[in-house]
């Protein structure tokens, strides 16, 4: 019996520390987090702080069977943001596909987008994240709009 209990313990702390060991996805996960969180309290900074310097924000619009591209001044996004009341902008993802190579990550994310508590439109954000300083920001946000169709 004894013979037994050992390896089961040992067993058993082993998978308690793996389970407690973070995953590469988490911390990726984590810097798009900060983007919807900050957006969602109101603050610019917050907002500014997850992109990396030179960050980029598109949106792909299609319109009448044309397709154009339209590029955010970031500034200007963290600044509206920030006038903003807290709890207005509510942008709610699912974690899709994350791909990771050394310092670069790629984030695949269908989300729902809210505008003081009314659904506003959807479509899916794709990010392209650096790790810079062991910390992952944002380098580029693209993504796609619409009211019908949603994914999630």
């Amino acid at each position: 019996m004894r013979k037994c209990i050992l390896p089961v313990i040992c067993l058993l702390i082993a998978h308690a520390v793996h389970a407690q060991v973070p995953k590469p996805e988490d911390s990726v996960k984590a810097a798009v987090n900060q983007l919807f969180i900050s957006m969602a309290t109101s603050d610019s900074a917050g907002v500014r702080g997850a992109f990396a310097e030179g960050g980029m924000l598109q949106t792909v619009n299609e319109k009448d069977g044309k397709t154009t591209v339209v590029t955010d001044n970031l500034s200007d996004f963290a600044h509206l943001i920030g006038s903003l009341q807290k709890g207005d902008a509510d942008e709610q993802i699912k974690f899709n596909t994350i791909k990771i190579d050394g310092p670069l990550a790629f984030v695949w994310a269908p989300y729902n987008f809210f505008f003081k508590g009314k659904f506003s439109h959807c479509g899916i954000d794709c990010f392209c994240i650096v790790r810079l300083n062991s910390e992952w920001k944002i380098q580029y946000l693209i993504d796609t709009r619409t009211t019908k169709g949603c994914r999630y």
